[in-house]
């Protein structure tokens, strides 16, 4: 190992929706965390590892900090916060406006008790002229005293690289935390579990997807056959939710599980047969019992 080579970690925050786990997925080049447009995608925080000649980032990707509604809520802003205890640098993402809302304020004061380098990432600059990138960096400039500004498109792969090189700077020298074949530390049950649930966001309606869990059953191989069984449930919070998830003789839970299925075979590079249930649990995020049957334990954070 060479003495100049440096690791460490790296928190992802911003806003719900700002693009966060696309730009992860593109700069670790495969896809771990789930994107979707719908808020509240990234529930907890997902551990990902960029590894190269110089060093070794591991990646904290936190739900977006934002004024909690409830016990879900909560939770997700505590992760978030948490997190940034734990960094030697945190990377901020917010999208190209020059008008900044209550939240961007409220993550600024966030920041402020930390004393960590922060980098400001400007996501999706594809979708704004030249010259308006430079009111944008003025604005930031007068909100907090960041280390570094870089203007990205995540979508697009524009600039991207530069942000590896400025979170090279700020990491401190030292060995790797983990083998550099790891890409994420996620179980690969909730990877699946992650994977049903971004293509149920995909086909569902904008009402219903917030009260989505998925839980995985089962998840075994079978013997000597290159196929994976799995066994999922789709737990949602009211009856005609239920029926909307199922759609009409089935056919909005057989495009989840073709689209899922897809998904998880490129992954695990075998074939899988899964069978998706659908359950209801009536207002389960405000239930600490129940979020805590989903993955959502409050004691972890």
């Amino acid at each position: 190992m060479n003495d100049n080579f440096k690791s460490g970690f790296a928190a992802i925050i911003g806003r719900p929706n700002v693009g966060k786990s696309t730009l992860m997925n593109h700069l670790i080049g495969q896809k771990i965390a789930i994107t979707s447009k719908k808020p509240q995608t990234t529930r907890n925080k997902i551990q990902t590892v960029y590894t190269c000649e110089e060093g070794q980032i591991i990646f904290l990707d936190t739900p977006g900090i934002h004024k909690a509604k409830n016990k879900l809520g909560e939770y997700m802003v505590n992760v978030a916060e948490q997190t940034l205890k734990d960094v030697d640098v945190v990377m901020w993402l917010v999208e190209p406006t020059t008008y900044v809302g209550a939240g961007e304020k409220h993550i600024a004061q966030q920041l402020e008790k930390t004393n960590l380098p922060v980098i400001l990432v400007i996501n999706k600059i594809d979708t704004i002229q030249k010259e308006e990138i430079l009111q944008v960096i003025d604005t930031y400039r007068k909100l907090y005293d960041f280390a570094e500004i870089i203007p990205v498109s995540a979508l697009r792969g524009m600039n991207t690289e530069d942000i590896i090189t400025s979170l090279f700077k700020y990491m401190p020298y030292g060995p790797m935390f983990y083998d550099e074949d790891t890409v994420t530390d996620q179980p690969q049950r909730q990877i699946v579990a992650e994977v049903i649930r971004e293509k149920a966001l995909h086909a569902l309606d904008e009402e219903i997807p917030h009260g989505i869990a998925v839980t995985i059953e089962k998840m075994r191989e079978r013997k000597g056959q290159n196929i994976v069984d799995i066994e999922a449930t789709i737990i949602c919070e009211r009856e005609s939710h239920k029926g909307i998830i199922i759609g009409k003789q089935g056919t909005m839970l057989k495009k989840i599980g073709s689209n899922a299925r897809y998904e998880i075979e490129k992954m695990l590079e075998e074939k899988v047969n899964l069978k998706i249930w659908v359950k209801v649990r009536k207002d389960w995020r405000d239930s600490d019992i129940q979020m805590k049957n989903f993955g959502y334990d409050r004691k972890e954070i």
